[in-house]
């Protein structure tokens, strides 16, 4: 793709407007009409024999046998030739296996440059996390078992109160890495589709002219959905009462549902402006077009996603932190009822876990989102076809110019 992340122009896209039909791959340049050099007087149909000899077999004459799923040298008698693959995923529409699997693969092909960003950002991340715990965090408030009703509200309250404020620091830092991992695993993938070699320098050099807007994107989208969730819960709240925890439930509920439709509205935004090279306001625009028509599928695709992503944390963080309570003494107090204070070997232990966990599933989900949003422009626009050509694959035509990146 050149030295461009982005690829081709999405001025005539049916995402802009048209209509979905999309062009597909066109015969190569150097194929000739053969059908005009037959000559016009040919013989009746059914008229050759076979050559002459001894050994020519008798009985009815053998049918070709098909190949079902090869490419024998007089054309493919099974139906189309395969999509080219220069690299992680075949060139055309991509099943959600294929999309896995290709974020997988980037984690397997490009393991050094893939794990040297999610490494040190995860390690950096969790010091910091774990200093913060440690120094600055106060401690949690405490619920009083045999607290009045009005007594026994207050202190919710209070425990709401302190665990937004004690889950703040965690949420800026995840932010803070959630960007930088991002960016640069963007690159590295939109790489490794073409089937090129990147490095971290590589990665750093493309993503970091889009960090600025990166940042106001990924601090623009949870700032609509706390906007969102407060207007949905705010009115019941200040009613009070049943009738205002009912109120609450119903317009929260409400609420949550139009951040879900616009999240995943928005889920393409970020590769868009990291591959694009877009403005903030125009990778919305754009996410929101590519999304249009496939809501359920990209969020199924995202949240099975999710899902795995949980299962592989799960699956590292259970016996981390059983390790981690037995290093600190928690499980005595643990079983005798007490509520444990944790020391530095609990959080050195689990911070060890928390990292591991988030090498694998950084890439996994970040992958996954990348491939969703070049699934969606091969869908509408024929992506597959500039990638052909921008991996130098025979048939598809030389690029049209030497910088392809959409608005540029």
């Amino acid at each position: 793709m050149n030295e461009s992340p982005g690829w081709a122009s999405p001025g005539s896209a049916p995402s802009d407007g048209q209509e979905p039909g999309v062009p597909r791959p066109a015969e190569p340049t150097d194929h000739s009409d053969a059908s005009s050099k037959w000559s016009k007087e040919q013989p009746p149909a059914g008229q050759w024999s076979a050559p002459s000899g001894s050994g020519t077999p008798s009985g009815p004459p053998r049918q070709p046998t098909p190949n079902w799923g090869g490419s024998p040298q007089g054309g493919h008698w099974g139906g189309p030739p395969p999509a080219a693959k220069p690299g992680v995923i075949p060139l055309r529409p991509l099943s959600v296996g294929e999309i896995l699997d290709g974020a997988v693969s980037t984690l397997r092909a490009h393991w050094r440059t893939v794990l040297g960003i999610t490494v040190t950002v995860a390690v950096i991340t969790q010091i910091c996390d774990i200093l913060i715990q440690r120094y600055l965090l106060p401690a949690p408030a405490e619920v009083d078992p045999n607290a009045t009703p009005s007594e026994a509200l207050s202190q919710s309250f209070d425990v709401v109160r302190s665990t937004l404020v004690n889950s703040a620091p965690t949420f800026a830092i995840t932010l803070v890495a959630t960007l930088f991992t991002t960016a640069l695993l963007t690159m590295v993938i939109s790489r490794s589709i073409l089937g090129r070699p990147v490095t971290l320098a590589d990665a750093w050099r493309e993503a970091k002219p889009q960090l600025a807007r990166l940042l106001g994107l990924t601090l623009l989208l949870p700032a609509i959905a706390f906007a969102i969730m407060t207007v949905g819960v705010l009115p019941g709240m200040l009613l009070g009462g049943p009738a205002g925890i009912a109120l609450s439930l119903f317009c929260g509920l409400a609420a949550f549902v139009v951040v879900l439709w616009l999240m995943i509205r928005f889920s393409l935004a970020s590769p868009a402006l990291m591959l694009e090279r877009q403005s903030i306001k125009k990778s919305l625009s754009r996410s929101a077009k590519l999304v249009g028509g496939a809501w359920w599928r990209i969020f199924g695709i995202t949240l099975l996603t999710l899902l795995l992503t949980f299962i592989v944390s799960m699956i590292i963080a259970v016996p981390f932190g059983l390790i981690a309570y037995a290093a600190d003494d928690g499980l005595s107090s643990l079983f005798a009822g007490e509520t444990p204070e944790f020391g530095w070997p609990f959080l050195i232990i689990t911070g060890i876990g928390a990292v591991i966990a988030a090498s694998i599933t950084y890439p996994i989900s970040a992958g996954v989102s990348v491939l969703l949003y070049v699934d969606q422009r091969i869908r509408r626009e024929a992506l597959d076809l500039e990638l052909a050509r921008a991996a130098d694959i025979p048939g598809y035509g030389p690029q049209q110019s030497t910088d392809t990146t959409p608005g540029s």
